[in-house]
């Protein structure tokens, strides 16, 4: 099997990635054509920019507890719990919006309800990937290639979503996106998962297992560093997506059509950089990879910002996803691999926060910006910060990189090991003068 999907080997991860296929794309659809149809009831990026943090400030919540859940019950019947309670908010939504009951109101609340579900299904479907190709070998190909059909989602979800918006209106679009949940549910009922092992880890209070993870989390220089990039890309950088509505509309002078280009544009790059992920052999020099991905994603933000050209828009779009994409897979995949195994849902929680619980806070910020400077600003001043955090992490990488190269030793991913022509010790000394 090819290297760049070795990781198809495994039946139960097979099985994942052919319901996420279908199910992602409905979920991109749907939340194309639900900042369309925000937008179209209010023009206001301030309530773009609402409606984001209200979907997503829940996993900010949540999603610690949601770790400490996923190191102690069976993390398939949580995640095919999540699923279900996510299809009936896309039927609900849909509902509202086919009877022309729909107001900002409900679709407030329906994004505080599935905020509060993905932020227990994000950590424990991150930490349910090691099950699914039993253990690590295949790990990050299993991350690149998972990374790959979400942006495979993201490029077909939001151009179907601009066009159907145009021929049938939002509400069949919602429709669509609650009927592709019975794909990913069916597909995790039949997986045949082995219990993990107990370990013989007695279970205490679930505010003293969060201590714990937060001791481990913030007191490891890599894992620190590396949320903490992700945090601050997240607030900055990513919620620009929110925005895209006013440039499809007010920028680029577009309709519906624009805005589904555009997020392909999007999905296109992200999708390019997950399967440059998954062609890789070795996680190694992936700190490097993830430095330059992040000034790619700020310079591209930059020039989008700047950009009036529909063409130059989505080429700047391309790059964006690709950079935006490469840092967050390529930061999952150092994570999964070094994290212990029993602190892994507790991380990955974290890695939940960083990635989409502060994607709430820059949502509203983005909205209060674009309202008072305009999109293109804001979206420049994102770009900017993005800059400023990978030169603060490019001073950091050599002192992580030591930090990390032991437990690459201690895990064979190092080749000199894996081979036996030189020791831990001996690798990771410095040498004398």
């Amino acid at each position: 099997m090819s290297p760049a999907v070795r990781a198809l080997r495994h039946r139960n991860f097979r099985l994942f990635l052919a319901g996420q296929v279908i199910s992602l794309a409905g979920t991109w659809m749907q939340q194309v054509a639900l900042s369309w149809l925000v937008y179209r009831l209010t023009r206001s990026p301030f309530l773009l920019g609402l409606v984001g943090f209200a979907g997503q400030l829940p996993s900010l919540l949540l999603a610690p507890l949601a770790g400490v859940w996923a190191d102690r019950a069976d993390r398939r019947r949580m995640v095919i719990g999540t699923q279900v309670l996510a299809m009936v908010q896309a039927l609900v939504l849909a509902a509202l919006v086919l009877t022309g009951r729909a107001t900002v109101a409900h679709i407030l609340v329906l994004s505080v309800f599935l905020g509060l579900v993905n932020g227990v299904d994000v950590p424990t479907r991150q930490a349910f990937l090691v099950e699914l190709v039993r253990g690590r070998d295949d790990l990050a190909n299993a991350i690149a290639l998972n990374s790959s059909v979400f942006n495979a989602a993201r490029l077909v979800g939001p151009a179907v979503a601009g066009f159907m918006i145009a021929l049938v209106g939002e509400g069949v679009v919602f429709l669509l996106n609650g009927l592709s949940y019975i794909a990913v549910i069916a597909a995790l009922v039949a997986m045949r998962v082995e219990p993990r092992p107990a370990g013989g880890r007695e279970r205490r209070p679930v505010l003293s297992e969060l201590k714990d993870g937060v001791r481990y989390v913030f007191g490891f220089a890599p894992i620190r560093s590396l949320l903490l990039l992700i945090g601050v890309v997240s607030v900055m950088g990513v919620p620009f997506a929110v925005l895209m509505p006013v440039f499809a509309t007010d920028v680029l002078h577009g309709e519906a059509h624009t805005l589904g280009l555009l997020m392909s544009s999007l999905g296109l790059g992200a999708l390019g950089g997950a399967l440059l992920l998954a062609a890789r052999r070795s996680v190694r020099g992936l700190g490097r990879v993830i430095l330059a991905a992040v000034v790619l994603f700020g310079l591209s933000l930059v020039g989008f910002g700047l950009s009036r050209n529909e063409w130059l828009s989505m080429a700047l779009l391309v790059a964006a996803g690709l950079g935006m994409m490469v840092h967050m897979a390529a930061s999952n995949t150092i994570l999964q691999t070094i994290v212990d195994e029993d602190k892994r849902g507790r991380v990955m929680s974290f890695y939940a926060m960083a990635f989409m619980g502060s994607v709430p806070l820059g949502s509203l910020l983005s909205g209060l910006l674009a309202a008072r400077v305009g999109a293109p600003a804001t979206v420049i001043l994102g770009g900017i910060a993005c800059l400023l955090a990978a030169a603060g992490f490019a001073r950091a990488l050599p002192g992580l990189r030591a930090q990390i190269r032991p437990i690459y030793a201690r895990l064979g991913v190092i080749p000199e090991v894996a081979a036996g022509l030189q020791t831990v010790a001996e690798l990771t000394t410095p040498p004398r003068d």
